[in-house]
């Protein structure tokens, strides 16, 4: 997988403005640090060692960047109310964030990092956060359409279900609500929703949410899941080191979760390491490999920020889309 730079070279015409971590710890300018180590700790997935460190180098510089941003998307509501002398103007929506990137790439954790973030700003919004994984199809569905094996690439989904829920939210609609996904069983909960009620912010999380589709010929309007989104964030780093933490997730979830009875994976847990770490690689490059490629990595140049990681999972490069 080529570095940011090497994507979108050369630089000269480059829509982004890349820096170096240190250079982006700066931009935090006097962002309080409002977590503890204690519950860094409790929102990082497992893997991830991001620490409060990290959280100070790069997460406070993202939360400011956001807070300017929904500050100029308030400003511009207020703009074409006068604009439109208040006629059909309505209520300002709810800020929706996306996160995209690959499989055990660190996205739960930099979404959950930033929930917490946002949600301590001094005007105490109210921040939700919602992943696509409650919007695959069953795995009933899945398996009637020969679609296990491509589970997560963006046949999977009920994309349907995504733009209906996405517009819901940034129409100002009440309690609405999304399913619920289990990764202990691997599907959806049949049932079971959870409720996001006029959030002022909405963080959506997932590999495909940055994927567009082929366009109508007819000219047609065909909704993306990201043209709801106000600013994207791809988190990126090297193929080998991705495919290097999700192994490792693998082995530690097979000493883990997959040994509690009911897990899906649970027959991981009574193989021997070695037939393990082959069954870890062939889902990676069966599976996982494929869909970066084919879908989740080409649309990285969509992102209006990629955070990039290094070999030990902590950000060294932040690129940013210039306006």
């Amino acid at each position: 997988m080529n570095g940011v730079m090497d994507q979108l070279a050369p630089a000269k015409y480059s829509p982004y403005r890349v820096f170096s971590a240190e250079e982006w710890a700066k931009f935090r300018a006097d962002t309080p640090l409002t977590l503890g180590e204690d519950e860094v700790q409790r929102l990082r997935s497992l893997g991830d060692p991001i620490d409060l460190e990290e959280v100070a180098r790069i997460y406070l510089a993202v939360s400011r960047l956001i807070s300017a941003h929904v500050e100029s998307s308030q400003l511009l509501f207020r703009q074409r109310q006068r604009f439109l002398s208040g006629n059909g103007a309505g209520q300002k929506t709810p800020f929706i964030i996306g996160i995209a990137g690959s499989v055990a790439v660190g996205k739960s954790t930099t979404a959950r990092i930033l929930k917490e973030l946002l949600a301590r700003w001094p005007s105490s919004p109210k921040v939700d956060l919602v992943t696509t994984d409650g919007f695959l199809f069953p795995n009933a569905v899945l398996q009637a359409e020969g679609l296990m094996q491509r589970k997560g690439f963006p046949e999977s989904y009920d994309v349907g279900a995504i733009l209906r829920f996405l517009s819901d939210i940034k129409a100002g609609r009440p309690k609405v609500e999304a399913p619920v996904y289990s990764h202990f069983v691997y599907d959806v909960v049949p049932g079971e929703t959870v409720v996001v009620d006029r959030p002022d912010i909405l963080i959506f999380e997932g590999l495909n949410v940055l994927q567009v589709r082929e366009m109508p010929r007819d000219g047609k309007a065909i909704p993306f899941v990201s043209d709801f989104f106000d600013i994207s964030i791809y988190i990126d780093a090297e193929e080998a080191a991705i495919r290097r933490w999700y192994i490792d997730r693998f082995m530690s979830l097979r000493a883990t979760a997959f040994r509690k009875e009911g897990s899906f994976f649970h027959r991981y847990s009574k193989v021997t390491d070695e037939e393990a770490l082959e069954i870890a690689n062939g889902l990676w490059t069966e599976i996982n490999a494929k869909n970066l490629h084919e879908n989740i990595l080409p649309t990285r140049p969509r992102a209006d920020l990629i955070l990039r990681k290094g070999d030990n999972h902590r950000i060294e490069q932040v690129a940013l889309r210039k306006l």
